[in-house]
């Protein structure tokens, strides 16, 4: 399935965590392409603002305050959303929080809301989505992730083991589709560091306020490659060279990695700044006065980056791969016949 164009009937696109960050500015692309927006997230009024921002530019929008942690108040959104706007094209799982901390500072009930959010949201969406899509045999789920997919980093451990937990439900889910020849398409885009306010806003036990690893992108170019995840299906999609990076070095070299995390993750994860005392997060609530799309990092927030095809890169690794092996196989062939030749 693709993207309708402009002189058909608008695309209906719902997005999660679409208050703030890269959700808000996926909504806002997909509304300048003429789409119907529903917008979900926690807070109401922040939501009332993004609708109002999307009906400015044209579009029409619908906003809902829910938690994706909560199955029956998404797949009810789901409905809505079928009721006020129609049949559901699109559906962008964008959800998240995170705690900063190390393993041994933080309690279950954390791990278990940063599961709960992060992993649980993308299986109440995706469930919510195909309830929809399936009797119509037709739609397009996108999986926001991340590079921490593949790869964990020290004091994000709840972020990372869900992130992971995504794309194997993901990829167990488009087994299935394709065994039941659906036309459902799943796509995951894994991100690298986005200047959201993520990092303002993220509950953290460390010394200084967090910070993303650099590089770092503008939400704009992650709602970009989002946009054109929806409107050519492809299996996977990469954003910067830093997630192709990430991704083939937890692939060749693991236990490099790990060292190499070890020594430099901690500080690539603090800013300079002490954290401030009273600082609010969102864990369990919304942070009121700061739903909006860029966070605190936009010195060093990149306005483009490179989308790469997954699949593509994996294919050129098995060919360049396959190229070798049967270079090697000539090579042992001309070589035995030499051999031979000379016992002669």
């Amino acid at each position: 399935m693709t993207m309708k164009s402009r002189s058909e009937a608008p695309q209906v696109v719902v997005v999660t965590g679409a208050s703030a960050g890269v959700g808000r500015a996926t909504a806002r692309r997909f509304a300048r392409a003429g789409a119907s927006v529903a917008l979900i997230a926690r807070d109401a009024s922040s939501l009332e603002e993004a609708r109002a921002e999307m009906e400015a530019s044209g579009a029409r929008a619908l906003a809902i305050a829910a938690d994706v942690a909560d199955a029956e108040a998404v797949l009810a959104a789901a409905r809505e959303v079928e009721e006020n706007l129609g049949p559901i094209d699109v559906w962008v799982n964008n959800a998240m929080t995170t705690v900063f901390a190390p393993v041994r500072d933080m309690t279950a009930p954390e791990f278990r809301r940063v599961t709960e959010v992060t992993y649980l949201g993308y299986v109440h969406g995706t469930m919510a989505a195909l309830a929809c899509m399936r009797p119509r045999n037709r739609g397009v789920v996108v999986q926001v992730g991340s590079s921490l997919a593949y790869r964990g980093i020290p004091l994000q451990a709840a972020y990372c083991g869900a992130k992971h937990a995504i794309r194997g439900f993901t990829d167990s889910l488009r087994a299935e589709l394709l065994h039941e020849k659906s036309n459902i398409a799943l796509v995951m885009v894994q991100l690298p560091a986005v200047n959201t306010p993520q990092f303002d806003w993220a509950r953290t036990r460390l010394g200084h306020a967090p910070r993303p690893v650099p590089p770092v992108i503008q939400p704009e170019v992650a709602a970009e490659a989002i946009f054109a995840g929806a409107r050519r299906p492809r299996r996977e999609l990469w954003v910067g060279l830093s997630t192709a990076k990430v991704i083939l070095g937890s692939m060749a070299v693991p236990g490099f990695l790990d060292h190499y995390l070890a020594w430099s993750g901690y500080a690539a994860q603090e800013t300079g700044r002490r954290v401030r005392p009273g600082r609010r997060d969102n864990l369990e609530t919304s942070v009121r006065d700061l739903h909006r799309t860029r966070g605190s990092f936009g010195a060093e927030a990149s306005d483009s980056a490179p989308v790469i095809s997954g699949q593509s890169v994996r294919l050129g690794i098995v060919a360049f791969a396959a190229g070798l092996i049967a270079l090697g196989s000539c090579l042992a062939a001309v070589n035995g016949r030499a051999g031979a030749r000379r016992r002669r």
